[in-house]
């Protein structure tokens, strides 16, 4: 469906970059580098439906029921289209990895599955994302909410510095406007901890800056400040890119404990990464100038080793890219 308005973010939707993006408040220092692939999106939008959310309560007992899908989506920043109707099902209790050369578009259709490209005046898009069969961009439908839903981990680990582990993991209640009981508080950050693999390294230092945490555990803080939340689905713009082998190790046995719990969208450029924590893959292309498309989608182990496409097998075998 394609929408008629550009987006303008209001003054509290645009400071909440997510309960979502509270994973990481900060996007990566160029967030819209010259090849495009962190280039936002675009709005042509009207959609019938208003979002109706369950409470709480019921979100987390469904867990793995939450599925995702962008049906055509097109994506501009600006003049310069960088999506043309992308279309992918993203199921539930699976990681589902984005992949593909820089530049492809990977990035933006990552921030438009829980709308943060509406930060950028000149964003736009067409089509429709389904979280459980409702479109997030329906009219009415608060940012906030859906970022409660759809949370965001950054590639760089960034806990808020002046807050304790502890804070760090309940920051995004606090922008959300959720309030909890001291007891609800105290179990929801041993909680989450838990989920992001973190609790036992930092139970009895809870009131230490996370900013002295090793980037490895910053990044788990990070995935824990998400997960307090408890979205539906996790998006992970390429969350251990800049992290020492062992501890990109402990960041994707968290994915696959996680899957379980959240679905999951990864982007990354490692295709061994790929291969290891996803069930299945979309390969992003765009050639010669031409706005980014999936050449490719399916289950991780139909793409790197029986692909369709010539493209995909050139790609995952490290022939281009």
């Amino acid at each position: 469906m394609d929408r008629g308005s550009e987006f303008g973010a209001s003054g509290e939707d645009a400071f909440v970059d997510g309960a979502a993006s509270i994973g990481s408040h900060d996007m990566p220092d160029d967030p819209f580098p010259a090849g495009g692939d962190h280039l936002a999106s675009e709005v042509p939008h009207v959609a019938a439906s208003t979002l109706v959310f369950d409470p709480p309560e019921t979100r987390v007992a469904r867990g793995t029921d939450a599925h995702l899908e962008a049906v055509n989506v097109s994506a501009w920043f600006g003049s310069n289209k960088v999506l043309d109707r992308v279309s992918l099902v993203m199921p539930p209790a699976t990681v589902t990895a984005l992949i593909g050369p820089s530049g492809c578009g990977k990035s933006t259709f990552l921030r438009i599955l829980n709308r943060m490209h509406e930060s950028i005046p000149v964003a736009k898009l067409a089509g429709e994302v389904r979280l459980n069969g409702q479109d997030i961009y329906a009219p009415g439908h608060r940012i906030t909410e859906t970022r409660k839903r759809i949370g965001m981990v950054f590639q760089k680990p960034n806990p808020f510095p002046a807050m304790s582990i502890a804070e760090n993991v309940v920051a995004g209640l606090k922008l959300t406007g959720t309030k909890v009981s001291k007891s609800e508080r105290v179990d929801l950050i041993e909680r989450s901890l838990t989920r992001a693999s973190l609790w036992k390294e930092v139970r009895d230092r809870l009131d230490e800056p996370g900013g002295a945490l090793s980037g490895g555990q910053q990044q788990r803080l990070c995935i824990a400040r998400s997960l307090a939340v408890d979205p539906d689905i996790l998006l992970m713009d390429e969350p251990c890119s800049a992290l020492d082998p062992t501890s990109t190790r402990r960041i994707e046995e968290t994915i696959h404990e996680l899957r379980t719990e959240v679905t999951i969208v990864i982007v990354t450029h490692n295709m061994q990464q790929a291969a290891r924590v996803s069930q299945q893959c979309a390969f992003f292309l765009a050639e010669q100038g031409t706005p980014g498309v999936i050449v490719e989608s399916g289950l991780t182990d139909d793409i790197f080793n029986s692909p369709v496409d010539l493209r995909t097998a050139d790609y995952v075998n490290g022939r281009f890219g």
